[in-house]
C-alpha cells in the first residue's frame, strides 16, 4: 500500500516489471475526482496500474489505484470499493484498506506509509501488525511532510524504517521472503472493516471498541466514542466518521474560524443598519433615539474589534 506524495510515482516506476504480489495504493482526492492518478502511474511502471473496480479479483503483478469518493478494500483476494463513512475526512482513505489487508492476508501482507501529513494510517499500519502483517515506513528525515511517518513510528513498533530511494528494493526482498505465523484476527479490526464497506455503525457497535466522550462530530453532530486502542488517539461517531486527534484538532480550529467570520459579518451588518437607523432618527427629529443608537453601534463596533483581534490571533 503507497500512500500520498509526489515520491509515489518514483517509487513504482522504480519497482522490477516481474512483481510476485498486488500493489494497492491510496491518494486522497475529492469525492468528484476524475481518476487520473492510475494512467499516469501506468505510463511510468514496468507492469500495469489501473482504477480498482467492485469485486474485481486482485492479480499478482498489478496495481490498483483507489478511485473517487469509496473506500479500497481488499478481502480474499477480491477487491470491494465500500461507500462507509469518510475517515479522517476523507473518502477514500488509507485506514480501510490497511485493515481489510490485514484480516484478510495477516503475515502475507505488507503495509506501507510514505510520506504525508497528519497522523492518518498510523493506526492501521499497528493493526496491521496486530494481525501478523509486515510494516515499513519511510524515514522521516527523507520525506516532504514527515508527520504521518512519525505517528505511524509511535503507533507501533514498526518491522521497517528506509529512505525512498531504498525501497523498492526493500519491498522486492520482502515479498520473496517466506511469510510467518499468522495470530488470531482481533474482533475491533474486523467490525471496522465492515463499517468501511458500509455496515451501519450504531452505538451498541460503537460501544464495542470505544467509549462515549462529550465530544461532536464535526460531520454529523453526533457523539463521538473514544477509540479504546491507542496510540494514536482516535475517535468514532455513531454514524461511524473516524478522526485522528490531530485531525479532529485541525478540523475543530477551521470551525472556530468560519464561526468567528460568520459572527463578524453579522455584527459588521448590524453596524450598517443602526448606522441608517441613527440617521432616519435624527431626520425625523427624534434626538433621543438618535443617540441609543449611537451607542448601539458603539457597542457593536467593539465586538467586531475583539472578533477581529481574535482572527489575527488565531492565523
Amino acid at each position: 500500500m503507497l500512500r500520498r506524495g509526489r515520491c509515489r510515482q518514483a517509487t513504482v516506476r522504480r519497482v522490477a516489471a516481474h512483481l510476485a504480489a498486488s500493489l494497492c495504493i491510496v491518494v486522497h482526492i475529492g469525492a468528484r475526482g476524475n481518476n487520473m492518478l492510475a494512467e499516469v502511474l501506468d505510463a511510468r511502471a514496468a507492469f500495469t496500474v489501473r482504477t480498482a473496480r467492485d469485486d474485481e479479483r486482485a492479480r499478482r503483478g498489478c496495481a490498483y489505484v483507489a478511485p473517487a469518493d469509496h473506500h479500497p478494500l481488499v478481502l480474499d483476494d477480491v477487491i470491494r470499493l465500500g461507500r462507509g463513512p469518510r475517515e479522517n475526512m476523507s473518502r477514500p482513505a488509507i485506514d480501510p484498506l490497511l485493515r481489510s489487508v490485514g484480516v484478510s492476508y495477516g503475515p502475507r501482507a505488507i503495509g506501507v506509509i510514505l510520506t504525508g501529513m497528519l497522523n492518518d494510517g498510523a493506526a492501521r499500519l499497528a493493526d496491521m501488525k496486530r494481525c501478523g502483517s509486515v510494516t515499513v515506513v519511510q524515514n522521516p528525515a527523507d520525506a516532504e511532510a514527515a508527520d504521518m511517518l512519525r505517528g505511524a513510528l509511535t503507533a507501533s513498533d514498526v518491522d521497517y524504517r528506509a529512505p525512498l530511494a531504498d525501497m523498492p528494493e526493500l519491498l522486492l526482498k520482502l515479498i520473496a521472503e517466506a511469510p510467518g505465523p499468522a495470530p488470531a484476527v482481533p474482533e475491533d479490526i474486523c467490525l471496522e472493516v465492515e463499517v468501511a464497506l458500509g455496515r451501519p455503525a450504531d452505538a451498541a457497535t460503537t460501544m464495542r471498541f470505544a467509549d462515549p466522550v462529550a465530544m461532536s462530530c464535526p460531520a454529523c453532530g453526533g457523539v463521538l466514542s473514544r477509540v479504546r486502542r491507542w496510540p494514536p488517539l482516535r475517535f468514532r461517531c455513531q454514524v461511524g466518521h473516524a478522526y485522528t486527534a490531530e485531525t479532529l484538532a485541525a478540523q475543530g480550529e477551521g470551525n472556530v474560524d468560519e464561526a468567528l467570520r460568520i459572527a463578524l459579518r453579522i455584527i459588521e451588518e448590524r453596524v450598517v443598519l443602526i448606522g441608517k437607523m441613527t440617521d432616519d432618527a435624527r431626520r425625523g427629529g427624534l434626538d433621543a433615539a438618535a443617540r441609543a443608537y449611537e451607542q448601539r453601534a458603539r457597542e457593536c463596533q467593539d465586538q467586531v474589534d475583539v472578533l477581529r483581534t481574535a482572527m489575527r490571533q488565531s492565523l
